[in-house]
C-alpha cells in the first residue's frame, strides 16, 4: 500500500500502531498498489508538425518581399522544376534593386546563417542565408536586378564567363542566373523571363565548355597520369565530365542552374564507370583518360 492510506481496522481490536514499511518484493501480490495520480485520460497530444507547404511558402515569401529594396521573391531549385522529393529543401531567391542589407533579413529571426553581400564568392552568385524555418531547410539567395539585367545582356551577345562556387566542380556560368529567370517561379512582385536560350550564346557557351573539357584532360595526361596520382586524374576527369555536360546543353539551347542532374541530362552518367575502376598506375590512368574521352567525345563534338 502506499503510505498515504490509512491502515484498515479489524472488528473488536484496538487500531494497531503503525507498521513497519515492507520491502516491495515482500508485499502480497493480491493486494496492488492505488494508481498514481494522473491525469485524466484522452488522446494523447498531437505533435507540432511544419506547416503545408502552400501556406509556409506564402508566408515565407511575404516576409522576404516585405525586406527594404526587395522588389521580387522567386522559387528556385527543385521545387520550382518539380523534381523534389518530400525531404528537399526550398530555394528562394530575392531579388532586390540598390543597396540591400543582410541584417533585415538577420532581424526576421530565423534560425541559420546569413552571410553578406558577396559573401559566397562575389560575382553573380553574390551571397545567401541557410536558414530553417518552420522546421524546414530554406536556403535564400541575393540577387542583384541590376547585375541581372547586364548579364542578361551580355548572353544575348554570347558573352559570359565561368566564376567559382562552393559545391560545384567546373564552376558557374555567369548566365546562370539568366537560366534561373527561365525556370524559377515568381512568387511576389515581377520578373523579366528569356523567351528562349539566346543564340549567340548557344554558340559561344559550347564552344567555351568543350575547349575547357579537352583542355582538362589534356592536362591530366601530360601532368597527372604519367606519375600515378590517381587523385588529380578522378578530379580532373569529374571536373571534364561536367564542363562537357555543360557544353552538350548549351548546344541543346537547355538552361542549367547548377551541377546535380547535369551529367544525367547529357547522357554522360557512363563516366562513373572509368571514374569506379581508377588504379594508382601510370598506364591505367592514361587508359582511363582515352575512356574518359571516348565517353565525352559525342558531345564535345556537337
Amino acid at each position: 500500500m502506499s503510505s498515504s492510506t490509512a491502515p484498515q481496522r479489524q472488528t473488536g481490536r484496538p487500531a494497531p500502531g503503525p507498521r513497519p514499511t515492507l520491502p516491495e518484493s515482500a508485499r502480497p501480490s493480491t493486494l496492488p498498489e492505488p494508481p498514481a495520480s494522473a491525469p485524466a485520460p484522452g488522446p494523447p497530444p498531437k505533435p507540432t508538425l511544419p506547416s503545408p507547404g502552400p501556406e509556409f511558402l506564402a508566408r515565407t515569401a511575404d516576409r522576404l518581399a516585405a525586406l527594404p529594396t526587395v522588389e521580387a521573391v522567386a522559387l528556385g531549385g527543385s521545387r520550382a522544376e518539380g523534381t523534389h522529393t518530400p525531404s528537399s529543401d526550398w530555394d528562394l531567391a530575392v531579388y532586390y534593386r540598390g543597396p540591400f542589407d543582410p541584417d533585415d533579413l538577420r532581424a526576421i529571426g530565423w534560425d541559420g546563417e546569413v552571410s553578406e553581400i558577396g559573401g559566397w564568392g562575389g560575382g553573380v552568385f553574390n551571397g545567401g542565408a541557410w536558414l530553417t524555418i518552420d522546421g524546414r531547410r530554406v536556403d535564400v539567395h541575393y540577387r542583384d536586378l541590376d547585375v541581372v539585367e547586364h548579364e542578361r545582356a551580355e548572353a544575348a551577345e554570347g558573352r559570359f564567363r565561368v566564376e567559382p562556387l562552393l559545391f560545384h566542380l567546373a564552376g558557374i556560368p555567369s548566365y546562370l542566373i539568366l537560366a534561373e529567370l527561365a525556370v524559377n517561379q515568381v512568387l511576389r512582385g515581377e520578373l523579366p523571363r528569356p523567351a528562349a536560350y539566346p543564340a549567340e550564346l548557344r554558340r559561344t557557351a559550347f564552344e567555351r565548355w568543350s575547349g575547357t573539357a579537352r583542355a582538362t584532360l589534356a592536362y591530366a595526361r601530360a601532368n597527372h597520369a604519367p606519375h600515378g596520382r590517381l587523385t588529380e586524374v578522378a578530379g580532373a576527369l569529374a571536373t571534364a565530365a561536367l564542363q562537357a555536360g555543360h557544353a552538350v546543353l548549351a548546344a541543346r539551347g537547355e538552361w542549367v542552374t547548377n551541377e546535380k542532374r547535369l551529367l544525367e541530362r547529357a547522357g554522360l552518367r557512363r563516366i562513373d564507370e572509368v571514374v569506379g575502376a581508377l588504379r594508382p598506375d601510370p598506364d591505367a590512368l592514361l587508359d582511363a583518360i582515352g575512356k574518359a574521352e571516348a565517353i565525352l567525345a559525342p558531345g564535345l563534338a556537337s
